[in-house]
Order: C-alpha cells, then sequence, then structure tokens
C-alpha cells in the first residue's frame, strides 16, 4: 500500500515538501488573534510581531480532531499511515496523535522523534527518503526508531531576552547576560531542551557549537539540516563560512538552510542558530 506521513508543523516543513506528506500546524496565539503555523501565518510575519511586541506568543498543539480527519483522508485514499511528532516532553501533540489513533478503523503508527525543529525535520526527510525507495510503513517506522536517538540538535542563541520574558531566566541574569554578551548554546536530549554550555560573545558561541559537533561527527550519508530564527539568515550564512570546513564532506551542491518558525522561535527569539545532524555510527 502507499504511505501516507503526517508530521506536525513543529518540524518547520511544508505539505508542499512531498506528495505523501502532509503537514498539521500548530497554533500561534497573539493576545486575542489565533494563527495556524504556516498556514495563516508565515515565519517572517511571526518575527516580526514576535518583536513588535512585549508579551510572548503561546502555541498550542495539534489537536486530536485535525489528526483524526488526516488519518481518514489517507484511508480514504487507500494509505498505509506514519505519524511523526515532535517530542512528548515538549507538546501535547504526540498524545493528541495516539487519542485520534483510537477512533479510525486502521492501523495507526506513531513515531515519537524526541526531537522538534530541525531535528524533526531530520528524520521526516529520512522517513521520505525511505519511503521514495519503496519502503512499507512498518519498515519505516522501524528505521526511524532505530536512528532517533542518533539525530544531534545544537542551537546558538543570539539574546536572552526571550527566555527571560518567558520566565526561563530570572530578569536579573537576563540583564546580567546582555550586558556581558552571553550566547547560550542549546541541544536536545531525551526530548527535552538542555544547556550544552554558555559562551561570552557570537565568536565564542561559534566554537562552543563547533566542539560539540566535533564530539560525534557528522554522518553525511544521512539527513542534514541548518536553521535560522528571524527574517534574515545572515548569522547562519556567517557561521557556514568561518566553518566551511566542517561541512565539505557534505555531498549536495548548497547546504540545506531552512527557517525555523513559531514553536522554538517563540523561546529563542530571532538571530538563533539551529544545525540537526546523524552522529556518526
Amino acid at each position: 500500500m502507499p504511505v501516507r506521513i503526517i508530521v506536525d508543523s513543529a518540524s518547520d516543513m511544508s505539505s508542499s515538501d512531498h506528495p505523501q506528506l502532509t503537514v498539521l500546524p500548530l497554533s500561534v496565539v497573539f493576545g486575542q488573534d489565533v494563527y495556524l503555523d504556516g498556514v495563516t501565518i508565515t515565519n517572517d510575519r511571526f518575527y516580526e510581531l514576535l518583536t513588535e511586541g512585549d508579551d510572548l506568543p503561546s502555541t498550542g498543539q495539534v489537536n486530536p480532531y485535525a489528526f483524526s480527519q488526516a488519518y481518514e483522508e489517507a484511508i480514504a485514499a487507500g494509505e498505509d499511515i506514519v505519524v511523526i511528532t515532535l517530542s512528548e516532553r515538549l507538546s501535547g501533540t504526540h498524545q493528541s496523535a495516539v487519542t485520534a489513533a483510537g477512533l479510525v478503523d486502521a492501523k495507526v503508527r506513531i513515531v515519537d522523534t524526541h526531537s522538534v525543529t530541525v531535528g524533526e525535520r531530520a528524520l521526516t526527510e529520512y522517513a521520505l527518503r525511505l519511503l521514495d525507495e519503496g519502503a512499507s510503513a512498518d519498515e519505516i517506522v522501524a528505521a526511524l526508531e532505530a536512528v532517533r536517538d542518533r539525530v544531534v540538535v545544537l542551537g546558538l542563541l543570539d539574546t536572552l531576552e526571550f527566555l527571560r520574558r518567558g520566565g526561563r531566566i530570572s530578569a536579573a541574569a537576563g540583564a546580567v547576560g546582555e550586558i556581558l554578551s552571553i550566547k547560550p548554546v542549546i541541544t536536545v536530549a531525551d526530548g527535552a531542551v538542555e544547556l550544552v554550555g554558555k559562551a561570552r560573545g557570537q565568536k565564542h558561541g561559534r566554537n562552543l557549537l563547533r566542539k560539540a559537533i566535533e564530539r560525534t561527527g557528522v554522518d553525511f550519508s544521512m539527513p542534514l539540516v541548518l536553521g535560522y530564527s528571524g527574517v534574515s539568515d545572515a548569522l547562519l550564512r556567517d557561521y557556514i563560512e568561518a566553518h566551511r570546513d566542517l561541512w565539505e564532506a557534505y555531498p549536495g551542491d548548497e547546504l540545506p538552510v531552512h527557517s525555523v518558525g513559531a514553536t522554538i522561535g517563540t523561546h529563542v527569539g530571532p538571530g538563533a542558530i539551529a544545525l540537526a545532524f546523524f552522529a556518526q555510527e
């Protein structure tokens, strides 16, 4: 049977990326205004609203009804269903997928990526590669579960302002960090966001990122995703140029660069760069 892959918009993907891919949007709420991520609000508009206001927006999970509708469409088309979600520890979206699976008369295979944004996208791109190679739904799920813990997600933040607004650091820590130009490096471990370290200034932050990459190495036979938050990819391009030797083994003509959307952008703000790759075995 043909396979339908369903993923949430925290992957920063679009249904137009592949004919067998369906992307279900999370919601983004600014005050009284509710948007559908990637549908009724673009990433550029999201960051414009984010920087214009003093209060952080909230993001809402994909609800069970949206999943059940997508399942029914796939069933009607005679497709097997594989669902790929952001980490259950970061959102109720995974549970919505599970709940909806109990409402339909078909087998629904659900994979928790233990990740988000670029990491979720890397796993989804791998799933689509397997699909194009003729893998069945069960084979795709088994392969994803076998490699998901090899996905490394790293991010370098340009500002502490949005962590302060979200209450993740104190106002005093945020103020001191901005004065000292502290650049946190974060990762996703066991499905949750964790701090790798803090650096003084952009250059030291990039070096900290580099050390983290070199600890595991990059498997260039697997998908690689580079992301940026905000309306400009300038900081990411500068980083790539400054550390071009890290990516020389990439087999493609141009490194894959994508915009990071609301799910993570709400918390890190503009100017962050994010990397996702599969560690070498």
